[in-house]
């Protein structure tokens, strides 16, 4: 073998370029990568509405000695744990530190909501003697993505006497699936020429529900009528309830291994259920008293602008971070709290595009990030002129830049396709008018927005080994 010329040598040493996690990884990390990506399938299977992901994160935090933070608790110390619910659509949870809270916190924040179908709040209908429902989609999809897939329906109904019911139909094998109709192709001319933005209109994101009519001659809307009777009987409600109720249309596929190697998840909602599920597990895991408060915030709305109240933008990160001053006993004004955020230092966590090897001209590939080289970290986002985002800092991405490298993480850096492509914005814009510091940090994904995404198992991993690490040790 040659010895490496001069220049060969000077090139490894003054240029950059991301490395294969899988090539890097050590033999002995490899089991706890799969182990990870089961936990990260099962929390996809059973947690895909935000309300879900909540219900989970409960679940998982008090196995872990967390306990729900409420007004009576009038003293904290290091090492307590709490958690804070807002609307059942979000929660912060909170390992308290060493220091004193008034020097910072380390937090993540990453959002549970997906793209979805939602149900209007009159939805049921009946025509040409089948019952359907009818949907507002949520966030940025591709309408032609959510015809002739099964679909399953999620949420909860709360009923004039302000009980609430649960709905969960089409997840178990022996539940009905629900499904969207498309035009068949004999009869598509016309639509087949029509843009692919035009091409399902949204107001033909009808669900087929029903087709079985009520035995009664007199009553017109006889299968409209059999669907009222199902769900009356099983839950108890009426037309009048879906008014009030959060009902979600979301794809009835489990979350599965992809690739003859098994490589790659695929599974709908892993924008943003995976760097929440990973943040979570990172916060977890820790099992002593970190030096500094570690936080992960969870939120909601993220695909929407984050607007209302149990998004990113609402007061609830404020004020539960003040009741945590005043149960540690340094809450005196406003003043703390904000001496409190200027200390502090923050992941926004969100998916990143991965570089497409079918659509390649979408991207800067200079500056993509690859499935399997690791987790990513975004600089800045934004759209086109770097509107409605946020930027880091030169000086702290060179901090996460070296947290990284010390503590042996595979990473990469990119941005989310050409400059006048398109674009995205996070959470990051929120937690930046706080004053605290933050950069955008997550998973590489495939297929983005879709009703069935991709990561890498790889990634998965060395994201969750940034979150944990960071979690526990970043100063």
């Amino acid at each position: 073998m040659s010895e490496k010329s001069y220049g060969q040598e000077l090139y490894e040493k003054l240029s950059y370029t991301s490395k294969n996690a899988w090539e890097v990884l050590k033999e002995e990390e490899k089991p706890f990568v799969f182990d990870l990506a089961e936990k990260y399938k099962h929390f996809l299977n059973c947690a895909k509405t935000e309300r879900e992901a909540v219900e989970y994160f409960i679940t998982r935090a008090k196995e872990k000695g967390y306990k729900e933070f409420n007004n009576n608790i009038q003293k904290l110390k290091p090492g307590d744990r709490v958690y804070f619910i807002n609307n059942n659509k979000s929660i912060l949870l909170a390992h308290i530190g060493k220091k004193p809270l008034k020097e910072g916190f380390n937090l993540i924040g990453s959002h549970i909501d997906s793209p979805r179908l939602d149900l209007k709040p009159k939805p049921l209908y009946e025509s040409n003697e089948l019952a359907l429902l009818k949907t507002h989609y949520y966030g940025g999809i591709k309408k032609y993505h959510w015809v002739n897939v099964p679909l399953s329906i999620h949420g909860v109904v709360v009923k004039s006497d302000g009980s609430k019911v649960k709905i969960a139909i089409g997840e178990d094998e022996n539940d009905p699936v629900f499904y969207i109709t498309d035009l068949l192709v004999h009869l598509s001319s016309e639509q087949l020429q029509k843009k692919a933005s035009e091409a399902i209109p949204a107001e033909n994101l009808n669900v087929l529900i029903g087709s079985m009519p009520f035995n009664d001659d007199k009553v017109k809307e006889k299968v409209k009528l059999n669907i009222l009777k199902i769900l009356n009987e099983k839950y108890g409600i009426t037309e009048e309830d879906f008014i009030s109720a959060d009902i979600e249309i979301v794809p009835a596929a489990k979350a599965r291994d992809v690739g003859l190697d098994r490589s790659l998840i695929g599974a709908y909602g892993q924008d943003d259920r995976a760097c929440s599920f990973l943040a979570a597990e990172g916060i977890f895991s820790i099992d002593e008293i970190p030096e500094k408060t570690a936080l992960v915030y969870l939120v909601d709305k993220e695909e929407i602008g984050s607007v209302g109240i149990s998004s990113a933008e609402a007061s609830f990160f404020d004020i539960s971070v003040a009741k945590l001053l005043k149960a540690l006993g340094e809450y005196g004004s406003s003043l703390d709290l904000a001496i409190c955020f200027e200390n502090s230092a923050a992941i926004s966590g969100d998916v990143a595009a991965a570089l497409d090897p079918t659509y390649e001209g979408a991207f800067d590939k200079l500056n993509s990030t690859l499935i399997g080289h690791g987790v990513t970290i975004e600089k800045y986002t934004g759209i086109r002129g770097k509107y409605s985002g946020s930027e880091a800092t030169a000086e702290y991405v060179g901090k996460i830049r070296s947290f990284l490298n010390s503590n042996n993480i595979c990473w990469q850096t990119g941005l989310l396709g050409k400059v006048d492509q398109g674009g995205g914005g996070t959470i990051a814009m929120f937690i930046a008018r706080k004053m605290i510091n933050v950069i955008d940090s997550g998973v590489p994904v495939l297929s983005m927005h879709s009703t069935f995404e991709i990561t890498s198992k790889v990634d998965v991993y060395m994201t969750y080994k940034f979150y944990s690490e960071f979690l526990k040790r970043f100063d």
